[in-house]
């Protein structure tokens, strides 16, 4: 197989560039700040019901993302239709983020459920996206596309949360009026920039059409129970599903919860959190592209271990940020702040956050059926959805009991698990399953 052109894997880089504006200003550093600390405002009870209703909507969305997902790719596959389920998810997502904007203090129920609407069209425009990796070039060039993408994604964060910290200012009720609009400033960035995508990548496939469109779901249905009941044949697809479901647990916690972390248990300052922004975005953009060109030399799996190594080690470390600053303190006579020890801290979680999800999408390309590559990074999609489900609920009620900071190491807990459920993946055997041992003709599909 012939790699892409340059300007096709551009193109399809891009729409990372382009969604982590909502990713990083809406989940990640402002909006979901704004949400526990203003929209709810719950002080006196150390932001926990906040922080508890932040977790039920993200969880909501992402149920609604595993119940469409599969479904979606399976019929996207039949229809060579990608393209426009992407178009529908973009459109989707910039339209219910623009409506951030009229969320205001005490109003709580339109805040959530305009996170489950817009998360959802980020969270199924991602599955979308990811199930043209596998088209833009042979396996062992995916690991550098993918650590690309993921690389270029961090740069657009970087740009679009730049420029959005420079205009808004802080996350406070005094400074509402003005951090309201991160809303509408996600959603015009994400709107303007993802534009080359639909212009620069393609649609391959040859179209198949049925009569009803409720057929088309029907279709979807039949053919996600039909791979359910094949799975045998992709055990190792199967086991990094299992080790993705449980890394990406930890990660949504970490995406979600770590400013939220750093305003309520390191208390930092608004120029540390500049900083970290800055900081965690460089270090996650060369983690996703070292990583990358790791990947294509020692291969996926060993370097999706080790990435998941270095998580057990950041999640010791961010629990332990206060016990490390005070510990530096006495030993050297020198004052030394959580915030200060957190920075650091803050540069190992960025490496593993870029790395980790570069290397698992690339393994997932190298594993899944080239035939029916929309239909199974719906299955990536959906076991990554479901750890969201999990993680965000774990989080929100361990907190909810034992405050934050202890709630932190369940994180340790899933990339633990994580780590022991690549144990039986045999890459080449991977490999070799996703081959097609007999060419398959449109004809033999059910379009009944």
């Amino acid at each position: 197989m012939q790699r892409a052109s340059n300007k096709e894997i551009l193109g399809w880089a891009m729409f990372d560039f382009a969604n982590q504006a909502y990713t990083l200003l809406i989940i990640t550093v402002v909006f979901g700040d704004l949400f526990t600390r203003v929209i709810v405002g719950d002080a006196h009870q150390d932001y926990r019901m906040g922080n508890l209703l932040w977790s039920v909507a993200l969880a909501v969305s992402y149920l609604a993302v595993v119940i469409a997902g599969p479904v979606c790719g399976a019929i996207m596959d039949f229809s060579a239709a990608r393209k426009r389920f992407l178009f529908a998810s973009y459109l989707f997502t910039v339209i219910t983020t623009a409506m951030l904007y009229f969320v205001a203090p005490g109003y709580i129920w339109l805040g959530m459920w305009l996170i489950i609407m817009s998360n959802f069209g980020y969270a199924i425009g991602e599955s979308f996206i990811a199930s043209f990796l596998p088209d833009l070039g042979p396996p062992e060039t995916l690991g550098w596309i993918s650590g690309f993408g993921w690389a270029l994604g961090y740069v657009g964060g970087l740009v679009s949360t730049a420029f959005a910290l420079m205009f808004l200012g802080e996350v406070s009720l005094e400074n509402f009026d003005s951090v309201r609009w991160v809303g509408p400033f996600a959603a015009g960035f994400f709107l303007i920039t993802a534009i080359p995508t639909f212009l620069w990548l393609r649609e391959r496939g040859r179209p198949r059409r049925l009569v009803r469109p409720s057929s088309y779901v029907v279709l979807g249905i039949r053919r996600v129970a039909a791979s359910i009941r094949t799975v045998s044949a992709h055990r190792d697809l199967a086991w990094l599903l299992v080790s993705v479901f449980f890394a990406m647990a930890g990660i949504y916690i970490i995406i979600s919860f770590t400013f939220i972390y750093g305003a309520q248990v390191v208390r930092w300052d608004e120029g540390t959190r500049l900083v970290m922004f800055v900081v965690v975005q460089l270090t996650a953009a060369a983690g996703a592209l070292g990583f990358g060109f790791i990947q294509d030399r020692i291969g996926a799996k060993l370097t999706y271990g080790i990435t998941l190594t270095l998580w057990l080690l950041a999640i010791l470390l961010i629990y332990a940020t206060p016990a490390i600053a005070e510990w530096f303190t006495i030993r050297n006579g020198v004052t030394v702040e959580p915030q200060q020890v957190f920075l650091v801290v803050g540069s190992l979680a960025g490496v593993c956050l870029g790395s980790t999800q570069s290397a698992g999408r690339a393994l997932v390309g190298q594993f899944a059926p080239h035939l029916k590559a929309a239909e199974f990074f719906g299955f990536w999609g959906l076991s990554s959805k479901l750890a969201a489900i999990v993680g965000l609920m774990g989080i929100g009620l361990l907190q909810a009991w034992v405050g934050l900071q202890a709630a932190i190491l369940f994180c340790l807990l899933l990339f633990a698990l994580a780590l022991a459920a690549i144990i039986p993946i045999n890459e080449m055997r991977g490999r070799a399953a996703a081959r097609p041992r007999r060419p398959v003709s449109p004809e033999s599909e059910d379009m009944t």
